[in-house]
């Protein structure tokens, strides 16, 4: 009896490791950020090097953006001024617009550089250790987010459905339609698109 007593012990050990394990998977997971969850908070240096807390923007929407000059893709953006258009677009509605860069390589130097060079007038914001890519989930550049005026994730995904340059008038800008929506106090019609572009260059 204290023979098999032992084996049932170690089975229900067993199980409880592995239903243990299981949800920590789950709660990682979870962690990423999601639609219509609170967005993931963060704190990073811009390109002069002072600190930007999303916290500071509570009470407006806000939109951000996955950027890596490396990247042929954002360089044919900026190059179009898709970026910097949208942004003077909505500013004078409140909107506050911030890229970040989660290439490990980069630094404050490189930053503004590119943002002189773009005439970027918001904030690119330093994420060379990851840690704000991985809460979101950023898997390339170009990718947008918007956040809501409540801290919400309202949209992530592609700036637009025309990855390969060719749809001319038929292109959607998901994160112009997106704003425009939420402005008008209707719900967003598409939130969540898949991504294109170059990858994320982590760290790890």
């Amino acid at each position: 009896m204290r023979k098999i007593y032992s084996f049932a012990t170690l089975g229900a050990l067993i199980a409880v490791g592995l239903c243990l394990a299981a949800s920590s998977s789950s709660s990682s997971t979870s962690d990423v950020a999601m639609i219509g969850k609170p967005a993931p908070q963060f704190t990073l240096q811009n390109q002069d090097g002072a600190t930007v807390n999303l916290s500071t923007f509570a009470g407006r929407i806000v939109v951000l953006e996955w950027t890596n000059p490396q990247c042929p893709y954002v360089q044919r953006h900026y190059q179009a001024h898709t970026m910097t258009n949208l942004a003077a677009k909505y500013q004078p509605q409140n909107v506050a617009w911030l890229a970040i860069n989660s290439s490990h390589d980069v630094s404050n130097a490189d930053m503004k550089q590119w943002a002189t060079s773009q005439g970027i007038s918001y904030p690119i914001l330093n994420d060379a250790a990851g840690t704000t890519g991985h809460a979101y989930g950023a898997t390339n550049t170009p990718e947008m987010y918007v956040i809501g005026k409540d801290g919400t994730l309202l949209y992530k995904g592609a700036i637009d459905n025309d990855r390969d340059d060719t749809l001319g008038s038929a292109k959607i800008n998901y994160v112009d339609q997106a704003l425009g929506e939420v402005l008008a106090g209707k719900p967003i019609s598409v939130t969540d698109t898949k991504p294109y572009g170059c990858s994320v260059k982590y760290a790890d």
